[in-house]
C-alpha cells in the first residue's frame, strides 16, 4: 500500500513560488536595461552626403545674385505733341541709324500753323524791307536839305565878305552891310537846324528799324519753333543700335509724352542682378564682380547700387569690362558674383546649408575613420556664397556634412554606410 509522504505538496508549492518570482524578477530587470539602452544611430549613405574638410588660410567674400544684361544707353523716344500715326518705317529687332526714320506722325492744325506763320514772317519782312526803303529816302531828302542850307550860308557868307569891302572902300551904304550880316546869321542858323534834323532821323530811322526787325524776329522764332514741331512729327532714330520696342498701329492717336519706340545698342551691355538685401548691404561702388552668361565669364565692376529695397532685393548694376561671348543679347538671363573682400588667414570650410553668418549652427562632425558622424555646434562668422568662417567648435583638418541634415534633427549621432 501507499503510504503518503508528508510535506511534499508543500514544497513544492513553496518551489514554484521562489520560480515564478524569480521569473518575474528577472522580466523586470530585462526590461528595465531595455528602458534604459539609448536609440541606436540611423544609418545614412555616405553617397547622399556633402562633406567638406575644415581650412585654414585666404577666404574670399562674396555675393550672388541673378540678373538680365540690359543696354547701358536705352533712347526713349517720345511724342513731342498730340499727333496720329500715320506710317510704321520700322519694326522690333531692325537695326537702324541717326537719320532712319521710324515713325510718321500727321497733325493737320499743326501745319496750317505753320504755314500761317511762314506767310506772316514774310510779310514782315517785306514791310521791313519797304520800311528801310522809304526811310532810306527821307534820308537822303533831309541830307539834301542839308546840304542846300550849306550852300546857302556859304553864299551868305560871301555876300557879306563882299559887303564889307565895298563899304570899307565906301562904294556901298553900311545898310547893304547890315542885311548881309542878317543874311549870314539866318543862314547859319537853318543850316544848323537841318543838321540836328539830320541827326535826329538817323536815329529815329534805327528805332523804327528795330522795332520792325523785333516783329520780324518774333515771327520768325514762332515759324521756327512751329516748323520743328512739324519736323518732329517725322520720328528719327537719333543713334545707332536696333529697335527694342514698337507697339504702335497705323492710324492710333498719341498724346504728347507718349512712349513711340525704345532703341537700345546690343553692344553695349551691363548686369542687372537682383541680390538679397541681407547680402547686398556690404557692396559697395566699384567693387570686381563677374558676370556668367552660362556662355562664357565676363569681368566687371559695380557701377549703381539701387537706394530702394524691393520684394526684399536691392538692385545693384555692374559694367562689363570684358567683351561679350557670343550670343550674348538683352534680357539674356545672368548669374552675377560680386566680390566684397578677401580675408587673409581665417578658418574656414564650405558653407553648409541654411548658415548663416555671424550665428551659431548645428552640424555633423565626421569620425576620423569617416564611419560616423557627431553633432556638434559651431559658431560662424563671415560668410561667403560657398564659404563661412568659423570661429569656434571646429579647427582645421576636420570634416564635416555641409549638405541637408534636416530629417536626423532628432539624432546626435550618426553611421555612415
Amino acid at each position: 500500500m501507499d503510504i503518503q509522504r508528508q510535506g511534499v505538496a508543500k514544497k513544492k508549492l513553496i518551489r514554484r513560488a521562489v520560480y515564478l518570482s524569480l521569473t518575474f524578477a528577472a522580466v523586470a530587470l530585462a526590461g528595465w536595461r531595455v528602458n534604459e539602452l539609448k536609440p541606436a544611430a540611423p544609418a545614412v549613405e555616405m553617397s547622399t552626403v556633402w562633406p567638406d574638410t575644415v581650412k585654414r588660410g585666404p577666404m574670399v567674400r562674396d555675393v550672388r545674385g541673378l540678373g538680365t544684361l540690359v543696354p547701358e544707353d536705352i533712347l526713349w523716344i517720345q511724342a513731342a505733341s498730340d499727333a496720329q500715326v500715320s506710317k510704321i518705317m520700322a519694326q522690333s529687332g531692325d537695326e537702324v541709324k541717326p537719320e532712319t526714320t521710324l515713325i510718321i506722325l500727321t497733325n493737320p492744325q499743326m501745319l496750317a500753323d505753320a504755314t500761317d506763320y511762314e506767310w506772316q514772317t514774310k510779310q514782315a519782312e517785306a514791310n521791313y524791307a519797304d520800311l528801310k526803303v522809304r526811310l532810306q529816302s527821307q534820308t537822303f531828302d533831309q541830307q539834301s536839305s542839308v546840304a542846300s542850307a550849306q550852300s546857302e550860308l556859304k553864299q551868305a557868307d560871301l555876300n557879306r565878305d563882299k559887303e564889307e569891302q565895298l563899304f570899307a572902300g565906301g562904294l556901298e551904304p553900311e545898310i547893304n552891310v547890315k542885311l548881309a550880316a542878317a543874311k549870314w546869321e539866318e543862314c547859319t542858323v537853318r543850316f544848323q537846324m537841318e543838321k540836328q534834323k539830320l541827326e535826329i532821323m538817323k536815329d529815329s530811322v534805327d528805332a523804327q528799324l528795330d522795332a520792325q526787325k523785333v516783329q520780324v524776329e518774333k515771327l520768325r522764332a514762332t515759324y521756327l519753333l512751329k516748323k520743328k514741331q512739324v519736323d518732329e512729327l517725322t520720328i528719327r532714330a537719333g543713334i545707332r543700335g536696333r529697335m527694342q520696342e514698337m507697339t504702335l498701329q497705323v492710324g492710333q492717336r498719341v498724346k504728347a509724352g507718349d512712349v513711340l519706340a525704345k532703341v537700345a545698342q546690343p553692344w553695349k551691355l551691363m548686369a542687372r542682378l537682383q541680390i538679397a538685401e541681407t547680402q547686398a548691404k556690404d557692396i559697395a561702388l566699384g567693387q570686381r564682380a563677374q558676370i556668367d552668361t552660362r556662355n562664357g565669364i565676363v569681368a566687371g565692376h559695380v557701377t549703381r547700387i539701387d537706394a530702394s529695397i524691393v520684394n526684399g532685393t536691392r538692385t545693384v548694376d555692374c559694367k562689363l569690362d570684358g567683351a561679350l561671348p557670343a550670343g550674348a543679347v538683352p534680357d539674356l538671363s545672368v548669374d552675377g558674383t560680386v566680390e566684397i573682400e578677401r580675408l587673409s588667414d581665417v578658418v574656414y570650410v564650405g558653407r553648409p546649408v541654411s548658415a548663416q553668418p555671424d550665428s551659431s549652427a548645428s552640424v555633423f562632425k565626421m569620425d576620423a575613420d569617416g564611419k560616423g558622424a557627431t553633432r556638434v555646434t559651431v559658431k560662424l562668422g563671415r560668410a561667403s556664397v560657398n564659404a563661412i568662417e568659423v570661429l569656434e567648435g571646429l579647427k582645421p583638418g576636420d570634416r564635416i556634412i555641409l549638405s541637408d541634415m534636416s530629417a536626423q534633427d532628432q539624432y546626435s549621432r550618426i553611421r555612415l554606410d
